[in-house]
Formats: structure tokens, sequence, C-alpha cells
């Protein structure tokens, strides 16, 4: 290890013990105050639960930024995959799935270089990566599938973001349903917008013809219908400044695993 790895090493070591035993000896309010120090402060930090989701936040960002989640291999795939209830399709939803999702597209556009539309095709067209992962729910329930898309990453390299964005916003066909992530999740090799699963096209009960995949987090930040995304440095002007659709009715932003 180079004598820089130790150092971030050790910084990231110092800061984290920093956090859960100032957590553990003075409370909560002061570990909060640090982790602000550091940037690592939730969009939902304030309420009942802020501070603890403050610390939880701040202790996952400085140990697991860029852990895996666990893969599995094709035996291992649940067999049928739970698919969770959707709300009613729109009518436009219903053209578009008529049409063979020939005319879907996802728009991207805030803090980057070249706001775009893409449609299914392009984002085919660019190299794809698979994994198979466990998607988790609040609920209990889990399942393991093979997921097939383009990495997140990728898609902002192609609209250039820029170097201030902390944050990716993402959009539902379905009505208000909307998340986001920082851009260390975003820029995870395993955070996909997946159009395939177990080998075939992403079905309509699972998200399709475009999901957002976020295994490190629980499966209600894998919002389904993607159609939009916002690259953003501010989370405040986003509904009610909480980062996520999810918060307002009591669920964490942070949703780690």
């Amino acid at each position: 290890m180079s004598d820089l790895s130790s150092r971030k090493l050790s910084r990231r070591k110092l800061i984290s013990t920093g956090l859960a035993a100032t957590a553990g000896a003075v409370g909560l309010g002061v570990a909060a105050h640090l982790a602000q120090k550091y940037g690592l402060v939730p969009p939902d930090h304030r309420g009942i639960y802020g501070l603890g989701e403050t610390l939880t936040y701040a202790s996952q960002r400085l140990l697991t930024r860029h852990s895996l989640a666990r893969e599995f291999s094709s035996s291992q795939i649940s067999k049928p995959p739970f698919a969770n209830q959707i709300e009613p399709l729109t009518d436009e939803f219903k053209r578009l799935q008529a049409g063979g999702f020939a005319e879907w597209r996802l728009s991207v556009n805030g803090m980057v270089a070249r706001p775009s539309s893409l449609s299914l095709d392009q984002l085919k067209s660019y190299p794809s990566h698979t994994q198979i992962t466990m998607l988790q729910c609040e609920e209990g329930w889990s399942y393991i599938a093979e997921w097939v898309g383009v990495p997140l990453s990728r898609v902002l390299d192609v609209v250039g973001v820029l170097p201030q964005a902390r944050y990716v916003v993402y959009f539902s066909m379905e009505p208000d349903t909307w998340d986001s992530i920082d851009m260390a999740d975003a820029l995870h090799p395993q955070t996909l917008l997946t159009y395939g699963m177990n080998g075939d096209q992403l079905p309509v009960g699972h998200g399709g013809p475009l999901r957002m995949r976020l295994p490190r987090q629980l499966g209600y930040k894998n919002v389904k219908f993607i159609t939009h995304l916002t690259v953003t440095d501010d989370l405040k002007k986003f509904g009610k400044g909480l980062g996520a659709a999810a918060p307002e009715f009591g669920y964490a932003w942070y949703a780690g695993i």
C-alpha cells in the first residue's frame, strides 16, 4: 500500500472512529456536527430520526463507499422472482408499450455539459453490465435475479457531469415517484439502468422498460419506469427537500444494506 493510500485509510478510520466514539460518549448531536464538517449529512437529517440517519449515512459512506454488493451464481436465481404491486398503467404508458417502447426516452438534464434524450436502443448500444444480485425489500421479502443494463456512470459520462454535481435525481413515469442518490452511488460500478432480466427484456411488472438498480440499497430505492434524470448540487428544490418521495412517508433517504 502506498503512503498516500495509507494516509487516506488512516484519515477515514480516524473520522469513522471519531463519529462512533462521539456518538457513544457525547451524543448524536456532536456526531452529526462532525458528519456535517465532512459533508456527510443526508437531506432528511431533520426530524425525530434525523440524527440517527446522519450517523448511519456518514458511517456507511466512510466505511463502505467502494464496497460491492454480493453477487450470486445463476443456479441461485429465484424462480419465479417476486414482483410487487404496481400502480395502474397510464394511457401514455400503454401507448408506448404498444409501440414496443420505441418512443420511450430517458431525458438527462441539470448540471451536465450535454443535456440529452436517449432512446432504449441508444442505451443498449453502450457497453452493458450483467450482475446476479439480490433485491431486498423493506417489507421483509427478497429475490435473486440476473440484471442487465448500462452502468449509470456511463450515461453520466456521455452527458458530461459538471464537477460541482453532488446528486442524481431520478424520476419514474409513475405519478409522484422519484428518488435520488449521491455521486458515490451514482458512479458505483453496480448501479445500473436496467433493461434486461433473467435472459429477457425487463418485464413491466419489474419496472420495464427501464429501472434503476441499486443492489447496495433497499428495494424502494430501485425505482421502476425511469424516464428522467436531473444532476444537481442541491436537493432542497425537489419535493419537500428530503431527497426523495419516500422520506415524506417515513422512509429513510439513504437505505444502505
